[in-house]
């Protein structure tokens, strides 16, 4: 498998360049197209009651963000640059969603928590759950310039961690140090052990060689667990079925997702 198609999304924030960095460095692995899209939040500006569309902050963000991106991808003849040309929330929402289905692939960056958000603060999660593509979540904080040497998968019987497992494979680089972690109840560690083999198998068949541990975990841990594990394995890249309850009951669906989505330490694959 591979990746021909891939969108990363750019805005006026000091980690567009990381996320545009990363992306690139992707399609050239790949040799796919890349799109870099501009969105970000932005009012209409007013004369009276006549609304006009866009505004000159939007104009002039989105000419820097156009003259970056040409710099950083010159050279590499299949990238393009999209203004979304989008500055309500919903709207905004609604026309990356859309185009997101177009795509093999989407680079995001985590959501910084600010009261000065360049785009709505559900941005990720929406294209996660509504887009049927996985997103590659980038950290606000870090470099990664090179991932996929050692990555992590995370496994349950779950269809989010199936389509992880399968949409990660492109993203593991060669000498890829391949780590499927299976964390659940204790009543369920023999099955899990047995299920998480199962992933090596596959990953086999697809050329990637993987070890396997199966891990016990508590509810309030299991994602405190799920990155110390990743710390310890140095993994430069986690694969994970998005908006699952991965066998606990009373965990909320996708609470472990939000967690992850503000906690990462690393580039995140969510699958949903």
């Amino acid at each position: 498998m591979g990746l021909r198609n891939i969108f990363v999304h750019l805005d006026s924030g000091e980690r567009t360049a990381e996320r545009l960095r990363l992306a690139l460095a992707l399609a050239k692995r790949h040799d796919a197209r890349l799109v870099g899209v501009f969105a970000q939040r932005a009012s209409a500006f007013r004369v009276g009651l006549v609304a006009v569309w866009p505004n000159e902050d939007y104009v002039k963000a989105a000419d820097a963000a156009r003259a970056k991106f040409d710099e950083t991808v010159a050279g590499y003849a299949k990238a393009e640059f999209l203004d979304l040309n989008r500055g309500g929330e919903q709207e905004i929402l609604h026309h990356m969603t859309d185009l997101a289905r177009h795509f093999d692939m989407g680079v995001l960056g985590q959501d910084e928590d600010s009261n000065q958000r360049l785009v709505p603060a559900d941005l990720v999660e929406q294209l996660i759950v509504e887009t049927g593509r996985p997103m590659l979540v980038v950290p606000y904080a870090g470099h990664y310039a090179e991932f996929g040497h050692r990555p992590l998968i995370a496994w349950n019987d779950s269809s989010q961690a199936a389509r992880a497992l399968n949409d990660v494979i492109p993203l593991i680089q060669k000498d890829g140090q391949t780590l499927v972690v299976s964390i659940g109840p204790a009543r369920e560690i023999a099955h899990d052990k047995v299920s998480a083999n199962e992933t090596a198998v596959h990953l086999a068949a697809h050329g990637v060689k993987a070890e396997v541990s199966a891990m016990v975990s508590g509810e309030v841990k299991l994602m405190d667990t799920l990155l110390n594990r990743a710390a310890d394995h140095s993994a430069d890249l986690l694969a994970l079925g998005a908006f699952g309850n991965y066998g606990f009951p009373r965990l909320a669906r996708g609470s472990g997702t939000r967690f992850m989505l503000r906690h990462m330490t690393l580039p995140v694959l969510f699958s949903h």
